[in-house]
């Protein structure tokens, strides 16, 4: 609860509700979208969204899903559970209060980024595979270790002193801890080969990884490519096809790292 009541400060602003619709995190949620869609099980399976604000709940129940959404945040909560075919309730990624196999995917699209101890991400993902029947699959995001470096490169920021500090922090330890929420919140970075070890811990073998926007998120809110039209079918296909190509793990924002419950 402590790593909770750390974030909340963030979070209770309410701009994980509309972040993924504007700017370059728009093509976080496109490609999350992509990747899901080909991957979750047949209409209507059970899916259980853990962390999440309601932004993929509502797409997934759209699609014709059964969403159940699992959120420490009472704001996150209450806006999901106006969405049309999503159950949402207060909880935790660490014990998760539902019954064992019940769903048939499991989504952390949040959680382990805001867990910077190991064993409370092995502990998240053990409980994301307990709830999970044989034969679905857990599938989790991390934002990569160098995101911190690019983005404050990016945005002009890494020159002023303390920031250049803490973003140098984060490349050597992977632990984001910012004075300024202009930067984020405490978080953790995931080097992009420590996932999978995690997962095994957790008892999820075979993982897969996808690189969600690749190195396009360093300039996919320019020149058009996010407008909805040809370039963003373009840019998605680009991004497909190099989606599982180990050598740009490192230059992804985000990570999705998926396996198949035994």
């Amino acid at each position: 609860m402590e790593t909770i009541a750390a974030i909340s400060g963030y979070y209770v602003r309410g701009g994980e509700v509309d972040r993924l619709s504007v700017g370059r995190s728009r093509l976080e949620f496109l490609r999350t979208q992509d990747v899901l869609r080909r991957l979750l099980p047949a209409r209507p399976a059970r899916v259980l969204d853990v962390g999440g604000a309601g932004v993929h709940a509502r797409w997934l129940a759209a699609d014709g899903y059964r969403v159940r959404l699992v959120d420490p945040m009472p704001l996150h909560v209450q806006h999901a559970a106006a969405i049309g075919g999503v159950d949402a309730v207060l909880g935790e990624a660490r014990r998760l209060d539902e019954p064992d196999s019940a769903y048939q995917a499991t989504l952390l699209l949040g959680p382990l980024y805001h867990l910077p101890e190991r064993r409370d991400r092995v502990t998240a993902l053990r409980e994301a595979a307990r709830v999970t029947a044989p034969g679905g699959f857990v599938a989790a995001a991390t934002i990569s270790r160098y995101a911190g470096l690019y983005d404050t490169l990016v945005r002009d920021r890494y020159l002023e002193p303390d920031v250049r500090r803490i973003t140098d922090a984060t490349v050597m330890t992977g632990v984001h801890d910012p004075f300024d929420q202009d930067l984020f919140t405490l978080a953790y970075f995931h080097h992009p080969d420590e996932i999978v070890d995690e997962f095994t811990d957790a008892g999820l073998t075979g993982a897969a990884r996808y690189a969600l926007e690749g190195g396009a998120w360093l300039f996919a809110d320019r020149d058009g490519w996010l407008e909805g039209d040809d370039r963003t079918v373009a840019l998605l296909d680009a991004l497909r096809s190099v989606e599982q190509e180990p050598s740009l793990f490192g230059i992804t924002s985000h990570l999705l790292t998926v396996a198949v419950v035994k």
